[in-house]
């Protein structure tokens, strides 16, 4: 019998249906996504393949170490059926370690079934590897596990975590119908699993097909003009004659959502559409080089997620977001520009309020500004991009809700900066202060295409706000973020240079690839060679 078993039994008899346990962590339960109260002391590696016993089998480990992620169910007399989730934290491991995360979820818990005589006694006591609390159940009350035939499935980068999204009905999203043909334009993308659309008038189209442009083969006679036919309002047709741009999502039968923005340049009017999933990638899937728990059981503060267009940040914040809602029971209220991602049902409970800029609120500061009268516990902002903006995203994450947010810089340290220059020099020091109490996390992130096949993978560096931290940012010292992010890695944080070089020492990406989103060429060059 696995030793977790009393651990799970515990977690039933408290209420929940959540147990998560993982290397170097203290185990932790939860009820409908509430924590509930349970002291025990971190579990070494040695601990944790102890308390799981056949459960990490030979074959499991090897799925775990290569794939990143192993889903199966468990069965356990008396309470019911878990989804069981291994997840590897960080790239494959060159030695015999293993650090991952194991999560034991309930999600109909079934009524409690007679108990059997024990087959195997083995008790939890203080004698065993672990050194916790003996947990057992009392001699005269027997209890066994029946593990029956687990199901496993290996999540690829092309497959959604368990339980699968629900069916969107495109028909219900907030989009309009593209004309015909810019319908065919859009198509072509789908066909080619290309990211995004150019098109300007007197030009092929160009699509961008795992981060390189190309172009159609079939030239576009028709003007921008010609493409969008009646698409545009009157208002959105005077933005454009008043220099500004129109952005706005559009659904294509057949084909799915795109984003589209619509802008003149000095030879005319031009378009660039980027494509969206209808379904919200598994965290999984997206093979972000880090461990997300801390980050999801987050009650409340700032998450920023940076990098330049195209660097996949509104796929990870939608991602995240849709993980919350798996796992926990909450009220997501959404602020974008246009509307992305779709959110599907959740069983947890979780309600969602998605809003858009410009037809649900006029402006991010406005919708904000409602948003706290509108009890939301999660508030996903599609981008922070002014002062009043960003005071009130601070605002929010101090007063207990979890932000989701995006801006655009290079690295977790100019984010910082960013933020604090976006105000006259009188209000800075304020913001400093509001920004060391509220920041959470900094995710910096990057797509690079793949050394071998088609696709993109992210590096990603963390930045994951301590005391430390706090005070650097509070007394103006970003300067010292970069010596916290290569100092702190056992508090997780991953400098961006040491996730390239790792991928290229796995013979993910290209050396030269990693050179040209390095920020620090020099430090990357140090991790490629290792150790002295």
């Amino acid at each position: 019998m696995p030793a977790i078993d009393e651990l799970l039994k515990l977690a039933h008899s408290q209420g929940a249906n959540e147990l998560r346990i993982g290397t170097d962590r203290a185990p932790s339960m939860f009820a409908s996504g509430v924590q509930k109260s349970l002291t025990l002391r971190p579990v070494n590696e040695a601990d944790l393949r102890y308390l799981l016993g056949p459960l990490l089998s030979e074959e499991r480990e090897s799925l775990l170490r290569r794939d990143g992620q192993l889903e199966f169910a468990y069965f356990l007399a008396g309470i019911g059926n878990f989804h069981v989730t291994f997840s590897r934290r960080g790239l494959p491991p060159k030695d015999d370690s293993l650090p991952f995360d194991a999560v034991f979820f309930q999600e109909k818990p079934r009524a409690t079934l007679p108990t059997l005589p024990r087959q195997t006694e083995q008790r939890w006591s203080p004698e065993a590897p672990t050194g916790l609390v003996d947990l057992a159940a009392p001699a005269s009350q027997p209890a066994v596990t029946v593990a029956a035939p687990p199901v496993e499935r290996r999540v690829s980068p092309h497959q959604d975590t368990v339980p699968p999204p629900e069916p969107v009905v495109l028909d219900a999203l907030p989009s309009r119908e593209a004309p015909r043909a810019l319908a065919s334009l859009l198509a072509a993308v789908i066909e080619r699993n290309a990211s995004d659309l150019h098109l300007l008038s007197g030009e092929p189209p160009f699509v961008r097909v795992d981060g390189r442009l190309r172009s159609l083969s079939e030239a576009c006679t028709e003007s921008v003009e010609a493409v969008l036919g009646p698409l545009l309002t009157a208002s959105e047709r005077q933005q454009l004659t008043e220099g500004r741009s129109v952005d706005l999502a559009l659904h294509v039968p057949g084909s799915g959502r795109f984003r589209i923005n619509v802008f003149r340049s000095s030879h005319g009017l031009a378009l660039a559409a980027r494509a969206l999933p209808v379904n919200i990638p598994g965290l999984a899937s997206l093979q972000l080089p880090i461990p997300v728990d801390d980050l999801l059981d987050l009650p409340g503060g700032l998450v920023l997620v940076t990098g330049p267009t195209g660097a996949g940040k509104s796929t990870t914040l939608a991602a995240l977001a849709q993980e919350l809602l798996r796992r926990r029971s909450v009220m997501l209220l959404s602020l974008e520009d246009p509307i992305e991602y779709v959110f599907a049902p959740s069983s947890r409970g979780s309600l969602v309020r998605q809003r858009q800029i410009g037809r649900d609120a006029a402006s991010f500061a406005t919708g904000l500004r409602d948003a706290l009268r509108e009890d939301p516990d999660v508030l996903l902002v599609g981008e922070m991009r002014d002062p009043e903006s960003i005071a009130l995203a601070l605002t929010a994450a101090e007063t207990g809700h979890l932000v989701l947010t995006s801006l655009h810089s290079r690295s977790a340290a100019s984010a910082v900066e960013r933020i604090v220059d976006a105000y006259p020099p009188e209000r800075q020091r304020q913001i400093r202060t509001q920004l060391a109490d509220s920041l959470r996390f900094v995710l910096a992130q990057r797509l690079l295409p793949r050394a071998q096949g088609p696709g993109r993978i992210p590096a990603v560096e963390v930045l994951r706000v301590t005391h430390g931290v706090a005070s650097h940012i509070r007394e103006g010292k970003t300067e010292q973020l970069t010596t916290d992010l290569q100092t702190g890695r056992r508090e997780g944080m991953i400098p961006l240079e040491r996730c390239l070089a790792e991928l290229v020492q796995s013979g993910q990406i290209a050396q030269d690839q990693a050179r040209l989103a390095a920020n620090d060429p020099r430090a990357l060059a140090e991790y490629l060679r290792g150790p002295a």
